[in-house]
């Protein structure tokens, strides 16, 4: 199972909010924005504070893609 925040970059460029900020007003870690962007899992908690800061839901931040869809046909 695998992790997107392409959705989340997206929307922090339609919001004109930059990482620093985002991380700032979410009162989340460095660690945790950084994790987020090499796409690795992070805790719930975070991704609700990502989304109350963004005025979103958690779809609108996160998709988890199926390792069957990740790999390339033969």
């Amino acid at each position: 199972m695998a992790y997107s925040y392409n959705k989340l970059w997206k929307l922090m460029i339609d919001k004109n909010i930059n990482r620093t900020t985002l991380r700032k007003q979410a009162g989340i870690t460095s660690n945790a924005m950084a994790k987020m962007g090499k796409n690795q899992p992070v805790n719930m908690e975070v991704l609700a504070k990502v989304c109350h800061v963004l005025d979103c839901g958690i779809e609108d931040v996160v998709e988890i893609i199926d390792d069957e869809k990740q790999e390339s046909p033969q």
